[in-house]
């Protein structure tokens, strides 16, 4: 695995750079490809971004400026990308392609050539902001908000349990160096699209309760997001409402997906190991957030992840 040096050595040797978000892209994999492409513009690169899936609309000021040039990549970058599958439509074209991953995921599955994963970030942004000063800049008021959005949507405004001493002080430097914290806080946590409530409405009004009600379930079902009008940006966060609820130890949700899919996001307390559950079918993440995907209708996904659900708390 490589150092971060190594990294910063990789991307000053190369030029005509591919920088590759997940599908359902969030903060954190925007925020770092849209940091990394502005500090690899200042080196005088070739850069492009992209994503199997649109960027969402509250995090179109990340790209303000941000060009996409057409040429044949040289070298191809991830980033906060924790497995070639989470590529979507993409993985076709650059699964064996990607020449550095750079990601925080504790269950990162090696697919790059080369690889710097830090589980001990609370998000990818962090380790971008390091890998920037590598690059020999500081960084600029654009680069700033787009690593402070990182960082606070990964750990609900620096409230989730992986929120280190570190993620505190990078966020403060962040807005020293230009990043409206206010006003990247009020786009991310306080404000709601119609569609959003809909959605919310929707999800507890499925919500199940099951083991002594130390586990709730949600679904976000296909005719509940085309009811609503709901864009992809509508439905982040949803995972972890039922994790708010007193006494509620793993929250799941269970969103349909085309094709017979099923996506799991698990969102957990202490002492409960969501990556370790998730990890049963296929999937990882976080110790407290994780996921996984299923090809299974939404009643059978949901009786075999709450069956692994009460496995895992039997074990505590």
């Amino acid at each position: 695995m490589a150092k971060l040096a190594r990294a910063a050595e990789l991307l000053r040797a190369a030029d005509h750079i591919v920088i590759l978000s997940h599908r359902s892209p969030d903060g954190d994999t925007l925020g770092s490809a849209a940091a990394l492409y502005r500090a690899l513009r200042k080196l005088g690169k070739t850069v492009r971004c992209e994503c199997a899936d649109a960027v969402p609309k509250k995090y179109g000021y990340l790209f303000a400026g941000i060009e996409s040039p057409e040429f044949d990549p040289e070298f191809v970058v991830s980033v906060d990308v924790a497995d070639r599958k989470l590529l979507g439509t993409l993985n076709e074209t650059y699964g064996d392609r990607v020449d550095l991953a750079v990601d925080h995921h504790a269950s990162h599955v090696d697919f790059a050539r080369e690889q710097y994963v830090d589980s001990r970030a609370a998000a990818t942004c962090e380790i971008i902001c390091d890998l920037i000063a590598l690059l020999g800049m500081d960084a600029d008021a654009d680069m700033a908000t787009a690593i402070y959005t990182g960082i606070v949507t990964d750990t609900g405004c620096l409230r989730y349990s992986n929120a280190t001493p570190k993620s505190y002080r990078m966020a403060a430097s962040m807005m020293e160096r230009g990043a409206d914290a206010a006003e990247i806080n009020r786009r991310m946590f306080e404000t709601k699209t119609r569609a959003r409530v809909e959605m919310e409405r929707a999800v507890m009004d499925s919500m199940t309760f099951y083991l002594d009600g130390k586990c709730a379930v949600i679904r976000i079902t296909e005719e509940a997001v085309a009811r609503s009008g709901a864009e992809e940006g509508d439905l982040e966060g949803l995972a972890s409402l039922p994790r708010q609820i007193e006494g509620v130890l793993v929250g799941v949700t269970l969103r349909e997906r085309p094709g017979g899919e099923c996506k799991v996001s698990l969102r957990t307390q202490a002492p409960v190991d969501a990556a370790a559950i998730c990890g049963e079918f296929g999937g990882g993440g976080h110790i407290r957030a994780a996921g996984c995907s299923l090809m299974a209708a939404l009643d059978d996904a949901e009786r075999a992840v709450v069956s692994a659900i009460e496995e895992a708390l039997r074990d505590l």
